[in-house]
């Protein structure tokens, strides 16, 4: 298992940006990928986007594609979610989330087993 905190969210207008970050402890971080997800009021939790372990591998959701950029860093066991262009419709509870196998490459929510607690964007008209 993996500890994760979320730190970075926030109120922020339309077309502003924000950075969201997770710090991981207690396995090897270099190891397994990372994920951003989101829920907002009303909705499902949703994939935002994920990094693999290695960083040549990312995936987006369409509805932030050219919007959002995840990135990590190794050495401060540290995943990243840039966000700019942000709209009323990207206010939710953001989560990170780690994967549970070792160099796993599934995007499939139940493969990442670890999860933080969750920092709110709002993102106001």
């Amino acid at each position: 298992q993996v500890q994760l905190v979320e730190s970075g969210g926030g109120l922020v207008q339309a077309g502003g940006s924000l950075r969201l970050s997770c710090a991981a402890s207690g396995r090897t971080f270099s190891n397994y990928a990372m994920a951003w997800f989101r829920q907002g009021p009303g909705k499902e939790r949703e994939l935002v986007a994920a990094i693999n372990w290695s960083a040549d591998h990312t995936y987006y959701a369409d509805s932030v594609k050219g919007r959002f950029t995840i990135s990590r860093d190794n050495a401060k066991t540290t995943v990243y979610l840039q966000m700019n262009s942000l709209k009323p419709e990207d206010t939710a509870v953001y989560y990170c989330a780690a994967h549970g196998r070792f160099a796993g490459w599934t995007l499939d929510p139940a493969d990442f087993t670890s999860w933080g607690q969750g920092t709110q964007v709002t993102v106001s008209s």
